[in-house]
């Protein structure tokens, strides 16, 4: 703390004349004996104040472990981390939450989860996204949030965001999709488009079958069969036609935006190959820089790169392209690398779940190495996929060794790779994600967010609740796992 300002605050009237200034230094340049009290003042009370934290650091982590009631919101100020310009989201959700209600109030049992996973957000928050701009849902699965929670935005394909429908960063009780005033807030931290690394699938009757929309000729001849995201009871069997292709429009959803053509591209399917196409790269840079415009101007401060699949490589060349003016939002620089990362047929040490997961963080280290200005990683899916090939470009339900359908919970058995199931997975995953760090030591994951879904996009039964709204035991293992990664945060701050 500078000596002056130190006096000012603490021993000087308001506004003091000019002749009671004190001097910070005599005539021979050595400081007077007010200046040496006031350092000496200064350096005991940030002496204290570390002391202090060190003491809520400990009591944190003391009421965490015998479970205390409340115990974070206790001591939340005394965790946050100083420098707010590189904060860590922590553990955040995609999918259904049951027991809130439509203003807002939570059931006990789902407070207890939102209280377990917001341990390790430097906000002590919860986060929550689903692929658009707002909270949202039909009518039996909306979207309700609490106080507790802040909703990352995300534009889901390539066309710039339309400014009337992106919230301003930071506000609470903004309209939902729905125009339900929700207690949460938006973040500050604006989404890449999804999947454009992949072709992906069309979803419902139609997944793993559909993997492209229909052509011209298609079209032309009535071969364009239509998918259903939720098949009607007692219609007749559906399939795509003899190309792979479907409309994937009228009824139903691709799996990403690397499904769709683009306009100024000339294939039918450019985005996974885009940066072998120059103006493609082009017509797609335009359209970011329009949304990172919009995004700025309704307060947003952050951005990432597209959520890729798959491929770090493709998230890498497009912050290449996006950075090359400046470093920040201004001209759509991301300065977080998105992905998604699933593992396949409950065996993730035999599939090479596990190597693949470390494999991104490594990429991602060195991205953060090669580019200083890149905070770190944002992996907003993460789950079990029910499926037995990681090499498909498509996940083709319950072809693996372990079917959903032949397992009591849809969830993975015990085995030996997975003594609890899921729980065993989701620990060291954990384990990978508190580890990962870049070679000067900076933490590479700043955001994970669990699939909490059943059967959606070809996953086993990834839900926190079970269906009386009770936590399940992959609830019980997430609040677990998150709160041991908070406590490894805390921890590191304590070194510095």
């Amino acid at each position: 703390v500078p000596a002056r300002a130190f006096l000012a605050a603490r021993y000087l009237p308001l506004r003091p004349s000019r002749r009671a200034r004190p001097r910070l230094r005599d005539r021979r340049g050595h400081m007077t004996s007010a200046t040496r009290f006031a350092l000496a003042a200064a350096c005991a009370s940030r002496a204290a104040l570390a002391a202090q934290k060190f003491q809520l650091h400990q009591l944190a982590d003391s009421l965490a472990i015998v479970g205390a009631d409340g115990a974070e919101d206790l001591v939340s100020e005394g965790l946050r981390d100083d420098d707010d310009s590189d904060p860590v989201w922590g553990c955040g959700l995609v999918g259904h939450l049951p027991g809130v209600s439509p203003t807002g109030e939570a059931s006990p049992e789902t407070q207890r989860l939102i209280d377990g996973i917001k341990k390790s957000s430097s906000f002590n928050k919860a986060w929550y996204w689903n692929w658009n701009l707002a909270p949202s849902g039909e009518s039996e699965r909306e979207q309700h949030l609490t106080k507790d929670f802040l909703f990352m935005p995300e534009q889901w394909g390539v066309a710039p965001v339309k400014e009337a429908l992106l919230r301003p960063a930071g506000e609470a009780h903004f309209p939902d999709s729905n125009g339900v005033p929700s207690p949460a807030s938006m973040a500050d931290i604006f989404l890449g488009y999804n999947e454009p690394d992949i072709r992906g699938s069309c979803m419902g009757d139609l997944f793993g079958e559909c993997v492209q929309p229909c052509d011209k000729e298609a079209i032309e001849k009535n071969d364009c069969p239509a998918a259903r995201l939720h098949p009607v009871k007692g219609g007749y069997p559906n399939s795509a036609n003899k190309k792979g292709q479907c409309d994937c429009w009228k009824f139903s959803q691709a799996t990403g935006a690397g499904f769709w053509p683009v306009e100024g591209c000339s294939v039918a399917q450019p985005l996974p190959t885009l940066f072998e196409d120059g103006t493609c790269v082009d017509v797609v840079m335009a359209h970011w820089r329009d949304t990172a415009r919009v995004a700025m101007s309704k307060g947003y401060k952050y951005l990432t790169t597209p959520l890729v699949a798959t491929s770090i490589d493709y998230a890498r060349q497009f912050l290449t392209k996006a950075c090359a003016t400046c470093q920040d939002i201004s001209c759509g620089c991301p300065v977080y690398v998105a992905f998604h990362f699933y593992a396949y047929d409950c065996q993730p040490e035999k599939l090479k779940g596990y190597a693949t997961f470390k494999k991104r963080l490594n990429a991602t280290a060195k991205i953060m190495e090669e580019f200083p200005f890149v905070k770190g990683a944002i992996i907003n899916e993460v789950g079990m996929l029910n499926c037995g090939d990681p090499s498909s470009p498509v996940c083709v339900p319950d072809s693996g060794q372990y079917p959903a359908s032949e397992q009591d919970d849809g969830g993975c058995p015990a085995t030996d790779e997975l003594p609890k199931g899921i729980p065993s997975f989701l620990d060291r995953l954990f384990d990978h994600v508190i580890a990962a760090k870049t070679s000067d030591g900076r933490p590479v994951v700043k955001a994970f967010a669990w699939f909490n879904e059943n059967g959606a996009g070809g996953t086993y039964d990834l839900r926190l609740f079970d269906e009386d709204g009770q936590v399940s035991n992959i609830g019980e293992a997430y609040m677990k796992s998150c709160a041991r990664w908070g406590h490894a945060q805390r921890q590191r701050r304590h070194k510095q």
